[in-house]
């Protein structure tokens, strides 16, 4: 069953904004919504779908804060050592430049 949601996971992170948004919370902490989009540039109903699958796959978690939307990494994602995310089952380098 692991390798099963290992493999879930980097199904849904083998898409560019998906990834890119993982990338950023990583660097950058729990952006509003409104701030992935001005970093990443995406059309907001997209980034808003790419933040749902996300969120259900349990990758970010999602607040309310007044009528924004606060987001950040699920707690089973964590920073690993260089430009790197842990999943827990698997860790992804990022590349060193954008």
């Amino acid at each position: 069953m692991a390798h099963e949601d290992c493999s879930e996971k980097l199904r849904l992170l083998a898409n560019p904004t998906r990834m890119e948004v993982v990338e950023t919370l990583l660097a950058e902490g729990p952006l509003h919504v409104w701030a992935i989009n001005e970093r990443l540039n995406v059309e907001p109903t997209l980034l808003s779908h790419h933040l749902r699958v996300l969120r259900e796959a349990g990758l970010v978690e999602s607040e309310r804060d007044g009528k924004a939307v606060l987001y950040r990494l699920a707690p089973g994602v964590r920073a690993a050592k260089g430009r790197g995310v842990d999943l827990d089952c698997c860790v992804l380098s990022f590349p060193r430049s954008r």
